[in-house]
């Protein structure tokens, strides 16, 4: 085969049936289970160091050990690169595109602000800072382009890509040496598995700083993500049970834990169901409502589905709501939201209850509105607005 794409994993899935699809076991060295996979432990290796270097340590077995195959590309578990109409790329079809391109990766993420203040908001952004450093002292014809970018507001994401193996390896070399210089400046101690994974994380926008300098023509997809994660399986799993028990304070505890431990289980990428956003609307909502009223919704619904159900149907109502009223300054203003607010507004949209009314408490609809409204005013209007519709009882 001319093109071998690895799926970088550290669980076991369902592997795709074509066989240029090949699973690779990413910190194989110190896993605690076997899947049958291969493992990124062989031959010139860092699998050891997965827990700082995340699908990485795939990447770098890859560039190392594989130097019979045309084109190479990293894809994962989950995610896989497809064509616009959803559909997996063949061998052929990969082909055909590196003849004309030099890159098949995700298409660019655009982020609410600059790369470094998400960046800041997450994670230690002296990390980040230092990587120029490396940067300028290494590679000085990358430096003003990294500082361009870093205060830009995109960036690829995943370590997603195929190319030939020419380039792959031109660009590994680049990363590694950056990040094995950088590994012995700055502290590796961390306060959970989440942030160890530093130059997993860097390294995503450092594939685009790559392309920018080189000038790469890259072919942008979209990424379909297949299957939740377990982690979030599992946190919309205990929530349910809360909800059953009417906890809301141990329901509010578990998720600031599970927050601070695993900040992304609020990301598209792992809420694909948009049930995690849902679970911390209605926590705050429970919250909000036992304050005011000494109850709260779990008075009157406590199955999960309808609980969720509830508040996809409170956001559709409050996102109508807010752009019947939007005035034209407001709604330029609001077009650039935030990936939370869109991604519930997605999964919300239509899914108004089949019941003939739709009762809510203002407290629970107020909350809801401020998740679209761009400013107090135009959440009040939403407010009177949602209260006219026939289908709406507050209560």
């Amino acid at each position: 085969m001319s093109v071998k794409i690895f799926v970088m994993t550290h669980k076991q899935f369902e592997v795709p049936d074509d066989p240029m699809y090949i699973p690779l076991h990413v910190g194989h060295k110190n896993a605690r289970e076997e899947f049958g996979y291969l493992g990124d432990d062989t031959g010139e290796n860092i699998s050891e160091q997965n827990c700082y270097y995340a699908e990485l340590s795939g990447v770098y077995w890859v560039w190392k050990n594989n130097k019979d195959v045309e084109i190479v590309g990293v894809c994962h578990y989950r995610r896989y690169l497809t064509s616009e109409k959803g559909y997996v790329f063949t061998e052929t079809e990969y082909e055909q595109i590196l003849s004309k391109y030099d890159i098949v990766t995700t298409k660019l993420l655009e982020l609410p602000g600059s790369y470094r203040d998400g960046f800041r908001a997450h994670h230690n952004v002296s990390a980040l800072d230092e990587t120029g450093c490396v940067i300028s002292k290494l590679y000085p014809e990358y430096y003003d382009t990294f500082v361009r970018l870093v205060h830009q507001n995109k960036t690829y994401f995943g370590n997603i890509m195929v190319a030939k193996k020419e380039l792959f390896d031109a660009y590994c070399e680049w990363l590694f040496t950056i990040f094995f210089a950088l590994q012995k400046r700055i502290n590796l101690s961390f306060a959970d598995d989440y942030h160890k994974r530093v130059f997993g994380f860097i390294s995503e926008f450092l594939l685009y700083v790559w392309v920018t300098v080189n000038q790469c023509r890259a072919f942008e997809c979209r990424v379909a993500v297949i299957g939740e994660k377990k982690e979030t399986h599992e946190v919309t799993a205990r929530m349910a049970t809360f909800f059953k028990n009417k906890d809301v304070i141990g329901a509010k505890a578990y998720f600031e834990k599970i927050l601070k431990q695993r900040p992304d289980i609020l990301m598209e990428a792992s809420d694909i169901n948009g049930e995690c956003k849902l679970c911390l609307q209605a926590v705050s909502t429970a919250n909000l409502e036992l304050v005011s009223y000494r109850s709260c919704f779990l008075d009157y619904m406590e199955d999960y589905m309808q609980i969720i159900k509830y508040f996809r149907g409170l956001n559709s109502i409050a996102s109508m709501s807010v752009q019947a009223v939007l005035t034209e300054k407001e709604r330029q203003k609001s077009t650039a939201k935030t990936a939370y607010v869109k991604t519930i507004e997605e999964k919300s949209r239509g899914e108004i209850t089949d019941s003939i009314t739709f009762r809510t408490t203002e407290i629970a609809m107020r909350a809801a509105i401020r998740l679209y409204a761009p400013n107090q005013n135009c959440a009040d209007r939403a407010f009177a607005h949602c209260k006219q519709l026939v289908k709406i009882q507050i209560i």
